[in-house]
């Protein structure tokens, strides 16, 4: 494993420690308008994909390494598919939290903290399988 990676690994075992507090609390703490809240949940959004990318090639490496010892290519296929239908769970899924705001401006965040909240979920569900 490579340094770039092992650092990788060790900043994506820390997240599941910030997974408790909402993210547009957690940006309420250093932001003083719903502008900056906004633009502070979005960064967290992006670095919550960054890093679930990086958990998502650890789990494919993980479950192709596993086809190739088994002769048989079923965990990166299931990996796949899981993978697909959870993309499709948050996106419908944040679409219905954002719902619940009746288009107020409050919708973007709300929309936002869920995809953040269940993407760190995601990431440590994935990194169980890649040890």
């Amino acid at each position: 494993m490579t340094l770039k990676r092992s650092l990788t690994v060790v900043a994506l075992g820390v997240l599941p420690l910030a997974a408790g507090a909402d993210p547009s609390l957690e940006c309420s703490v250093s932001a003083g308008s719903q502008v900056e809240i906004s633009e502070c949940v979005a960064r967290a959004e992006t670095a919550v994909d960054e890093a679930l990318a990086i958990a998502l090639s650890f789990a494919s490496d993980a479950a192709r390494n596993l086809d190739e010892v088994t002769g048989r290519a079923v965990s990166l296929p299931a990996l796949e598919s899981g993978q697909a239908a959870w993309a499709a769970y948050r996106d419908a899924h944040c679409d219905f939290v954002g719902a619940t705001y009746g288009g107020g401006s409050g919708t973007g965040i709300a929309v936002r903290s869920c995809r953040v909240e269940l993407g760190r979920a995601r990431i440590a569900a994935l990194m169980q399988f890649t040890r």
